[in-house]
């Protein structure tokens, strides 16, 4: 059984549709949940599948107890899912080429410190570009700079509003972060 622990925090709803697609397989399955959130909608969506979400401070991601509570959950993938806080460098060299994000944007463009949500949207409609999309890729020591696993990109005709670009990201991520999960865990993408 290959195991996924999910880092969120905020509404959870790429976690929820994660363990939703993982629901019934017998390969793949979510262990653990975590969020430095203690208002993250992600606590009650994870509850409903028999999860609990541990609630931490950004004092005891830092931490070295922290690295041995992801330990015991021996995860096999560790999934940033709208985690808005930086990656510590000791759980990402213990965990090499085994943490991954997705951000709401085709990198290099429209990533790093502060670059999440609404603001990569409003970014994106505001300098009209012609196109936008999805990346999903592995988490090193900086943001949004590690290796691209996975893009997929629309077109913007130019009329679009900050939310609806939301909203169609929102339809890629729910579509592709799963299935790229699962081609990571199970043939080695």
């Amino acid at each position: 059984m290959k195991k996924i622990v999910i880092f969120a925090s905020g509404s959870g709803s790429n976690a929820e549709n994660i363990i939703k697609y993982f629901a019934s397989d017998d390969k793949v399955a979510v262990v653990g949940v975590f969020t430095n959130n203690v208002n993250a909608g992600v606590i009650d969506r994870v509850k409903k599948y028999g999860i609990e979400a541990e609630i931490f401070s950004k004092t005891q991601l830092f931490e070295s107890e922290f690295l041995q509570k992801i330990n015991n959950f021996q995860p096999d993938l560790i999934v940033l899912a709208g985690f808005l806080l930086k990656f510590p460098e000791a759980i990402i060299a213990n965990y090499p080429d085994k943490v991954i994000n997705i951000h709401p944007a085709l990198l290099p463009k429209y990533g790093g410190k502060g670059m999440y949500g609404m603001h990569v949207h409003n970014a994106i409609v505001q300098n009209k570009e012609q196109e936008t999309g999805i990346t999903i890729h592995y988490v090193n020591e900086n943001y949004d700079e590690g290796g691209v696993i996975f893009q997929k990109s629309f077109e913007l005709s130019g009329t679009e509003t900050p939310d609806e670009v939301a909203n169609k990201i929102h339809e890629l991520e729910h579509q592709h972060f799963p299935e790229v999960i699962e081609k990571l865990l199970i043939s080695k993408i």
